[in-house]
């Protein structure tokens, strides 16, 4: 059995990889790094408040001994500033990653929630598109055994939830009842996306980088009713 590390449990696609990974028999321990506690409890489940995650102790034992990592933290675009954005979007992934590195070594697969259209020539003048390239750079160059980048489009939420604007609120309308239908592989439902990345980080996966239609195409994608 594997030892998983989550971060962003708090939210939509993390949760989900919490839970499923709370109940596969193939998962000995869960650990998660939240800011508040998830008020959920598990006998699989390690809960670690962590505030700042530009900054992790190399002595910490909560990093030690992981055989899988999902870094699922994020932000929308426009809801934080430049600087802030690029904090969370490249700095959280690079210590988070540098310091499990260390603390558990290369044999770890890391599986980042990046996004459709990230640039890894870092040319590109949009913050989303450079910034997530840029993440997944470092990411592939610090010699982990496994790094799986996840490049989804629209992501269907299908617990329901606050959306962050109007633009949000309105994909929630169109992609059941129309994007979906026409366009097909525009996005993917949340539950679609975490079963893919669950399966891919534990058992493994034929490609670096799963772009939406990848995604889709999984098995476990398939299996999963899509909207």
């Amino acid at each position: 059995m594997k030892n998983v590390i989550i971060t962003g449990a708090s939210g939509m696609v993390g949760g989900l990889i919490l839970q499923e990974c709370l109940e596969r028999g193939d998962v000995g321990r869960v650990t998660v790094l939240v800011r508040r506690t998830l008020g959920i409890t598990h006998p699989k489940l390690r809960e670690v408040i962590h505030s700042d995650f530009t900054h992790f102790e190399p002595d910490s034992d909560f990093l030690r001994d992981q055989q899988v990592a999902y870094f699922c933290i994020g932000v929308y675009t426009g809801t934080v500033d430049r600087e802030r954005f690029r904090q969370i979007t490249v700095d959280y992934p690079r210590f988070f990653a540098e310091a499990l590195l260390a603390a558990s070594g290369p044999q770890l697969a890391f599986c980042l929630l990046s996004g459709q259209g990230a640039d890894r020539s870092e040319k590109s003048r949009i913050a989303f598109a450079k910034d997530k390239g840029i993440a997944e750079n470092h990411l592939l160059g610090l010699g982990f055994e496994r790094v799986h980048l996840f490049r989804p489009g629209f992501i269907y939420p299908v617990t329901p939830r606050a959306e962050p604007n109007f633009s949000y609120r309105l994909m929630r309308w169109l992609y059941p009842n129309f994007l979906s239908k026409v366009y097909p592989n525009i996005g993917l439902t949340s539950v679609q996306l975490a079963a893919v990345m669950t399966e891919v980080g534990l058992r493994g996966g034929s490609l670096d980088t799963y772009e939406n239609r990848d995604l889709r195409q999984h098995p476990r994608a398939t299996s999963e009713a899509p909207i």
